[in-house]
C-alpha cells in the first residue's frame, strides 16, 4: 500500500516536470517576462508631448510687439538716415543713409496698412528710447559721426535681420508673416552694405 502512494506521488512529480518548461520559473508564462502594466507616461501626450506643446507655446512669437518694434526700428532708421544725409563726411555713408531712407519709408507705409488691417495699435511717434538715439547722434558730426553711425547701424541691423527671420519662420498671422519674409532680403542687403562700411572705415583707420 504504502509504494503504491510513493510511486503514484512520483508520477504526478514528473507529469508537473514534463509539463513546465525547464528553466522557467514557476508562476511565469513560458517564453517571455511578466505582463507589463501600462505606464501612463506611455501614454499619448503624457508628458512628452505636454512638454512639446509647452515648448511650442515658449517659442510663439508676440507679432504685435514684433509689428510694434519693427515701426519703431524702421522710423529710427529713416530719422537718422535724415541725420546722416546732412552730417556724415563720407560719401559712402551718405548713400547708405539715403538708403535707408528710401527703403525703410517704403517698408513703415506697408507696415502701418498691415497694422490698421489687423487691428495692432502702432506708435505715431518715436518713443524716448529710439528718439535718445537720434539726438545722441545729431550731436555728432564728420569723422566722428560716421564712427557711430556705422557702429549703431551694424549692431541694429543684425538685431533686424534675427527677428525678422524669426518671424518669417514661424509667424502665425499671414500678412505679418509675409512682410517680414518680403523684407528680410533688404534688412540683409542693409547689413551687408554696413559691413563694408564698417571694413572699409577700419582699413583706412589703420593706414
Amino acid at each position: 500500500m504504502r509504494e503504491s502512494l510513493l510511486l503514484g506521488l512520483m508520477f504526478c512529480v514528473a507529469s508537473l516536470q514534463a509539463q513546465t518548461p525547464q528553466g522557467t520559473p514557476m508562476g511565469q508564462p513560458p517564453g517571455g517576462s511578466m505582463p507589463r502594466t501600462t505606464n501612463p507616461m506611455d501614454r499619448p501626450g503624457y508628458p512628452s508631448d505636454v512638454n512639446q506643446d509647452n515648448q511650442s507655446n515658449a517659442n510663439k512669437i508676440d507679432e504685435k510687439k514684433f509689428v510694434k518694434d519693427a515701426l519703431l526700428g524702421g522710423m529710427t532708421e529713416v530719422e537718422l538716415g535724415k541725420v546722416a544725409v546732412e552730417k556724415a563726411s563720407s560719401d559712402g555713408v551718405k548713400q547708405f543713409a539715403q538708403k535707408m531712407i528710401d527703403d525703410h519709408s517704403k517698408a513703415n507705409d506697408e507696415l502701418k496698412q498691415i497694422a490698421s488691417k489687423e487691428n495692432i495699435n502702432v506708435p505715431d511717434s518715436l518713443d524716448s528710447k529710439h528718439q535718445s538715439r537720434v539726438e545722441k547722434l545729431s550731436k555728432l558730426s564728420g569723422a566722428d559721426f560716421d564712427k557711430a553711425y556705422i557702429k549703431d547701424q551694424l549692431k541694429d541691423h543684425q538685431q533686424d535681420v534675427r527677428e525678422f527671420q524669426q518671424e518669417a519662420k514661424s509667424g502665425a498671422d499671414p500678412a505679418v508673416k509675409s512682410f517680414a519674409s518680403k523684407t528680410l532680403p533688404t534688412l540683409e542687403e542693409h547689413l551687408s552694405m554696413v559691413k563694408e562700411l564698417d571694413k572699409a572705415k577700419k582699413t583706412s583707420a589703420s593706414k
